[in-house]
């Protein structure tokens, strides 16, 4: 199943946007712009098709949460729409959409399905309008969730559905990839905030081909070699804390009685890379998911050289894993190749009402012809392609 399009509709600060995706999805922008409404808009679906939309459900899919009014669109001389709208279309031909509210002035814990529509090619599944009291439905259960049992495993929108379900954002920080805070929100193959990545990682080399991990390794280029272990002696000191398995590096230029470290000591744009790697290559990574500021920590030339790797690493174990990713450092555009119609760049922007815009950035000649000069990072930099800050 792969994700098309994505429509959302009263969301933060998107208005009306629909995004038509591929599998490798790049989002830039000023900062405020509205980059991550669009992973959280998709967040929100993926709750709303785990069937309840709460805080507790939305932090699973790596939402922030907050009150209704922090969701709902909201702008000067405007009114606050009632609702929120959210609608997902798939290939194979599937479809979910959602109308969910939640009253400003008394929040409720879980939002309340307004409407709600699954449907599978041209046969409707579920088609819930606007509720009556002779209905008895709670408002606050989604009902494909339920229906989604009695369809065939290979269904489109079972297909669909599941996806959304599994559908996470990880926001990696530098303290959990080095194990010495705990992660909230522990999955596998590693941690939304970067826990577990030991574990992913051993679990990674079990999976992936030589070839790949050699990719993958060939981005650091100071280590000989990456291992994991459980025991680490006078690696780490005792006042560090540290999980049952740690990951441990040969530096390749120290002393060989002075070359091993842990993650605790390590570059931490070793740990970005092995993260980003292991969500794209593990077998049990979710079909989709998010990482928001995938460039952090990361050298300019180091993260192109990365970002030239994704898709392709993504297509490795799944012909449909897509992934959606924010950025701000300019070298992250080297590594996109846009001639690749399932490589995409969008560009975020707030219009003259403040609205967040979503535009597709694709080579067109005149900006192909500026290509020939200048690589797409210095094209941004210089306001070729928009979504740059008005300072």
């Amino acid at each position: 199943m792969r994700l098309r399009q994505v429509h959302i509709k009263g969301f933060k600060s998107v208005v009306d946007q629909t995004v038509a995706l591929g599998r490798l999805n790049c989002f830039i922008g000023a900062n405020g712009v509205g980059k991550s409404n669009v992973l959280e808009a998709l967040g929100v679906l993926g709750a709303a098709a785990g069937g309840r939309v709460d805080d507790e459900a939305i932090i699973r899919h790596g939402v922030r949460a907050g009150l209704p009014r922090l969701f709902k669109t909201s702008f000067a001389g405007t009114q606050i729409p009632p609702h929120i709208m959210l609608e997902a279309q798939g290939e194979p031909s599937a479809t979910f959409r959602v109308s969910l509210l939640n009253p400003l002035d008394r929040p409720k814990p879980a939002w309340a399905f307004k409407t709600e529509s699954l449907s599978s090619g041209a046969t409707q599944i579920v088609s819930r309008g606007v509720r009556t009291e002779k209905e008895n439905l709670d408002e606050t259960r989604g009902l494909s969730a339920l229906k989604v049992v009695d369809l065939q495993p290979g269904d489109p929108a079972s297909l669909l559905l599941k996806a959304l379900q599994e559908y996470v954002i990880y926001t990696p920080n530098t303290p959990a990839l080095r194990s010495t805070v705990p992660d909230p929100q522990t999955r596998v193959p590693v941690g939304l905030a970067g826990g577990g990545l030991a574990e992913g990682f051993e679990a990674l080399k079990r999976e992936a081909d030589e070839a790949r991990l050699d990719e993958v390794l060939g981005l650091i280029d100071w280590v000989s070699d990456v291992a994991v272990t459980d025991v680490v002696g006078d690696l780490l000191s005792p006042s560090v804390p540290r999980t049952k398995n740690v990951l441990r590096f040969t530096d390749r230029f120290m002393a060989s009685s002075r070359n091993t470290l842990t993650a605790a000591d390590a570059s931490e744009g070793a740990l970005y890379v092995l993260f980003a790697a292991i969500l794209c290559l593990s077998a049990s990574s979710p079909p989709i998911f998010a990482i928001d500021n995938l460039d952090s920590a990361l050298n300019p030339r180091l993260v192109t050289r990365l970002v030239g790797h994704l898709a392709a690493w993504l297509a490795a174990t799944s012909p449909d894993r897509q992934l959606l990713f924010t950025a701000h450092n300019p070298t992250v555009l080297d590594g996109l190749d846009l001639d690749d119609d399932e490589v995409r760049l969008f560009a975020v922007e707030r219009n003259s009402l403040g609205h967040s815009t979503i535009r597709r950035i694709t080579l067109t000649p005149e900006l192909r012809r500026l290509h020939g000069e200048f690589p797409l990072s210095r094209l941004w930099a210089m306001g070729n392609l928009g979504a740059v800050p008005n300072v």
